[in-house]
């Protein structure tokens, strides 16, 4: 098993299983190879576990037929993004009580959205591939950081009162997010 580990200011290690088979684990700096190689350890049999549903999602994409999107594909995508999200943000920023600064739109790997200490908010050009209510949320989920910049339950509770029925939309990126992650080439930029 091949395994990257990325150190940073954070207060816990999390564990990543990425769409080729290998493991991010993001740690703090102070975390020991002895504590990271003891998670993975304690871990092991759900990582196994990830590991089987990928190779099921990957022998599914490869039988599927679908082709990786083109650069002028993912460009349509963007510019579409860009005339979309800030309409969404617009409007949710007013319900949800926050304010927010840029907001940028990238074809991502790992994330559908993002938000910054300062409030800028980044935007993954596939979301717009997923269900308008699925965008909704992500809009929402990153909106919601602007009040609480973690996955709290405090954090959770700001997302229901917006949309309550959230985890449907949770459930749906799950599901089938991993199938319109895998329609963007690594080799290709926006």
């Amino acid at each position: 098993m091949k395994v990257k580990v990325i150190r940073s200011n954070r207060k816990t290690i999390s564990i990543q299983v990425n769409t080729d088979l290998t493991v991010t684990v993001r740690a703090p700096g102070y975390a020991t190879n002895k504590d990271i190689d003891k998670i993975l350890h304690d871990k092991e049999s759900w990582i196994m576990k990830h590991m089987e549903q990928i190779r099921e999602q990957n022998a599914r994409y490869e039988s599927s037929g679908l082709k990786h999107l083109t650069k002028a594909e993912i460009k349509d995508l963007a510019d579409k993004a860009l005339k979309y999200i800030p309409q969404r943000v617009e409007y949710f920023s007013k319900i949800v009580g926050v304010d927010y600064g840029r907001i940028t739109i990238r074809n991502q790997r790992t994330r559908w959205g993002s938000c910054s200490s300062k409030g800028n908010l980044n935007f993954n050009c596939l979301i717009m591939l997923t269900p308008t209510e699925v965008i909704d949320y992500v809009v929402v989920h990153e909106l919601c950081h602007r009040k609480e910049m973690n996955h709290s339950k405090n954090f959770w509770i700001e997302v229901e009162k917006v949309l309550p029925d959230y985890k449907r939309s949770v459930k749906w990126l799950k599901n089938e997010g991993s199938q319109i992650i895998r329609l963007l080439d690594s080799n290709v930029k926006i």
